[in-house]
């Protein structure tokens, strides 16, 4: 299941605070509006549909709208938490990972070697999609069938929610044109090459044969969905309970303001609380990830939308959720690595400011990039990965020539702001 732009008002002006600081994009409104027809019939021609989906709930407090208290709003994000329950999911999480209480934990500092997340911080991030739950799913998918079709919940109209015959269900994705099913496919795999393929949730191509074996049981859904007979769709695994995610500040209050913002201090990052410091590592591998596959589809699409919406970094980001232990979830990419790279003139004015706004990582997340810098090795590391883990990769096959060459482009660019950051 996916969530596309869902929409919701957080609170009023929000105090500046976070790691991830977006710098200023004068001069781009006036080109890009020239290009607003063009653009706007990129991402999805389809109307989002309302929430619903993804397992949440039918009350305003599940769906985190004014009045509910189910999802946390942007503004008690930020607040230190106060709350007795707060702080009690907090100190369960430094208790799972074997740490001092938070109390404790204040005094160590969340960043190492000036430009790294410390090993304690890390250690409390939600473990998303771990890996060997991952591939059991996989394998189970690939082998059920697919029990029942239904519409809604997983996005444009062409796609459907299937219950598979292991009870399970997921997202089956057909894509307006193969090069989406594609781009979902390539993103996923080049996440397991960063080392971050447990913030999306696993996917599995699958061959739409009406009289095969998989398929059998829902021949006549088929023949109403009108999808292709041979066509290569994705199942993507379905998750309960999500809920929307505001991006932190200060893209919220400060993203139209023209001004070029400096990255906070460490010693500013050490006064906030566990539960946002935690956050704040799942967002600095989403802008990152999001640049490597130019992925306008999530934030950037959001920073695309001031023009006609200085409210919308306010709102919820584009295909994020957060699950109920606080993970992120990196939903739909299908706008990676194909889609995104055609379209890199449109998008990279605003990709390349997110990118620069980080300056501290994951130090797991950076040796890969120095590696496949220093190899020049992306394209292929993701070819031979891809080969190996999914059986019907041919089907859409694979880069281009020029494709490869851009995504190694990019590592290169990362590599280099990576060092900048190191260097200042």
């Amino acid at each position: 299941g996916r969530m596309k732009r869902a929409r919701r008002a957080a609170p009023g002006p929000l105090p500046l605070l976070g790691l991830l600081l977006l710098g200023a994009l004068p001069g781009l409104w006036t080109v890009l509006l020239r290009r607003e027809a063009a653009t706007r019939r990129e991402p999805d021609p389809e109307p989002r549909p309302p929430p619903g989906r993804w397992g949440w709930g039918s009350s305003p407090a599940a769906r985190g709208e004014p009045g509910g208290g189910g999802q946390k709003t942007f503004r008690a994000l930020l607040a230190v938490p106060a709350a007795d329950q707060e702080e009690r999911d907090d100190e369960g999480r430094f208790a799972a990972a074997g740490l001092p209480p938070p109390a404790a934990a204040a005094a160590v500092s969340p960043v190492e070697r000036g430009i790294f997340w410390s090993r304690e911080l890390e250690a409390l991030v939600p473990p998303g999609f771990a890996a060997e739950e991952a591939a059991a799913w996989l394998s189970a998918a690939r082998a059920a069938r697919v029990a029942s079709l239904e519409r809604g919940g997983c996005g444009r109209s062409s796609n459907r929610l299937a219950r598979l015959s292991d009870g399970s269900r997921a997202c089956v994705r057909y894509g307006i044109n193969p090069e989406q099913i594609q781009g979902e496919a390539l993103s996923y795999h080049l996440a397991g090459v960063l080392g971050m393929q447990e913030r999306l949730p696993p996917m599995a191509l699958a061959l739409v044969e009406a009289r095969g074996r998989q398929w059998e049981p829902v021949r006549e859904e088929l023949r109403g969905s009108h999808w292709a007979e041979g066509a290569v769709v994705s199942l993507t695994r379905w998750v309960d309970n999500l809920t929307a995610v505001v991006a932190p500040a200060p893209w919220g209050a400060e993203a139209g303001a023209g001004r070029r913002l400096q990255p906070l201090s460490a010693g500013e990052l050490g006064g906030l609380p566990p539960s946002q410091l935690v956050e704040l590592v799942q967002w600095s591998d989403l802008i990152l990830f999001d640049y490597l596959t130019a992925n306008f589809d999530r934030l950037v699409s959001n920073l695309f939308s001031l023009q006609w919406d200085p409210r919308v970094m306010r709102r919820a980001t584009s295909n994020l959720l957060r699950a109920p232990d606080g993970g992120l979830v990196f939903m739909d990419n299908e706008a990676g690595l194909v889609h995104g790279y055609r379209l890199l003139a449109m998008w990279d004015p605003y990709n390349e400011p997110l990118l620069r706004s980080v300056c501290v990582f994951r130090e797991g997340t950076a040796r890969r990039v120095a590696e496949l810098h220093r190899r020049r090795s992306a394209a292929a590391e993701l070819h031979r990965r891809y080969r190996a883990r999914e059986p019907l990769w041919a089907r859409l096959g694979f880069l281009s020539e020029r494709q490869a060459e851009l995504l190694q482009a990019r590592v290169d660019f990362v590599h280099r702001h990576i060092a900048q950051c190191r260097a200042q």
